[in-house]
């Protein structure tokens, strides 16, 4: 059978009496700050990216201008590049006339001159943590030949991550009449991807408190870095278009927040918003285990498999947050598009798990194959026909 919606094994029906809480608060409700009011944020929204749940949202679907927040796709496109091997830290590109004369000295800048050589490293530590609109074009054009071919790169990334409300017209945000436009959904899955995907790169180029290039200290403007426990931030962005922008992340015992904002009127109240925002999502919810990591989540059959089944686990501990008053009862369903054709490699995601409570947004969590199950050979289609007759 054929089906989107494919229930596996029974519907778990979990009791949030019998869910171990995986981090206790002492904190009362009333020391818990809200989320932020849309005429503070028009756009805001906050995601459990460990189980895929959203915690808040408001116009998460919105398209906006991300200004310098951009440039978290430019970090991304070149963290692929160098994971394929066409750009290396190490390489060193040159400020063409070109690209002094359209950025030298424009907006945020690593005071970069016209000729002057730098290396991928420095650009993509200027580009993350002084927000260097030089440094990204520099880039932009250095690895692929022109800022726009570089561009089509970038867009052709967030096709990929499925980001179905984002285009980019430059590298670093800077205004281009509205051809760069982006959703608080579809950065969401650029810092899942970012921080999943690149987790060395994210941890090494990302979350700086400045950077000194040339002798020229510079601080970080993030508003969560240094001042949240657990905080890597990501990227601010402003425009007089656009606002006051951000995303932001922060991990704490294993569980990871990702929080946007858009649409802020200064930049003062856009930091007292990401602080208060994130603590919220740590604070206002319990979290709920429901499986260990590595714990075996349900099974999926197999077709045309040396195995009937194989065995479904997550990468992580598996895990719900609920409001800390709630004491409805779990369900939590497996869905895949089966049964499943082989061959399946060992740790393909193959199926999702999804957990739902009354009230709250559900969580869904990839499962991936436990093991490898390769294609059935003639003795195993006679086993497994068989089989069939008596199942």
């Amino acid at each position: 059978m054929n089906s989107l919606m494919r229930f596996l094994s029974a519907l778990l029906v979990l009791l949030s009496a019998m869910a171990m809480p995986v981090r206790a608060e002492a904190r009362s409700a009333l020391d818990i700050a809200a989320p932020p009011s849309a005429a503070q944020a028009p756009v805001a929204l906050l995601v459990d990216i460990t189980s895929g749940q959203v915690l808040h949202a408001r116009n998460a679907d919105r398209r906006f201008m991300p200004a310098s927040v951009t440039k978290v796709m430019t970090l991304y496109h070149a963290f692929e590049l160098i994971e394929a091997g066409r750009l290396d830290p190490a390489q060193v590109f040159a400020m063409s006339p070109a690209v002094a004369r359209e950025w030298r000295r424009k907006g945020s800048t690593m005071f970069l001159d016209a000729g002057e050589r730098v290396s991928v490293h420095d650009l993509l530590l200027g580009i993350a943590n002084v927000s260097a609109n030089d440094g990204a074009a520099v880039l932009a054009e250095g690895q692929a030949g022109s800022v726009s071919a570089w561009t089509m790169g970038m867009n052709e990334e967030a096709r990929k991550l499925g980001m179905s409300g984002s285009h980019f017209g430059t590298p670093n945000g800077f205004p281009d009449e509205g051809r760069t436009f982006t959703t608080a959904n579809d950065l969401v899955k650029l810092a899942r991807a970012l921080v999943t995907r690149h987790r060395d790169k994210f941890g090494y180029y990302i979350g700086r408190t400045g950077f000194d290039y040339k002798g020229i200290a510079q601080v970080n403007h993030d508003p969560l870095i240094g001042r949240v426990p657990g905080a890597d931030g990501i990227k601010t962005g402003f425009t007089n278009e656009s606002g006051f922008s951000y995303l932001g992340t922060a991990k704490r015992d294993g569980q990871r927040l990702v929080m946007v904002l858009a649409g802020v009127e200064n930049g003062r109240l856009r930091a007292q918003l990401a602080r208060s925002y994130i603590e919220w999502g740590f604070s206002a919810f319990d979290r709920r285990l429901l499986f260990a990591a590595g714990a075996v989540v349900g099974k999926a059959r197999v077709q045309d498999g040396d195995a009937r089944q194989v065995s479904l686990v997550a990468r992580g501990l598996v895990a719900i947050n609920l409001p800390k008053t709630a004491k409805a009862p779990l369900s939590a369903t497996i869905h895949y598009e089966g049964p499943l054709r082989a061959p399946i490699t060992a740790g393909q995601e193959v199926a999702v798990l999804e957990v739902t409570a009354p009230g709250v947004a559900p969580a869904r969590i990839p499962l991936h194959a436990a093991d490898a199950v390769g294609v059935a050979g003639p003795f195993d289609r006679i086993v497994n026909a068989i089989v069939g007759l008596f199942t």
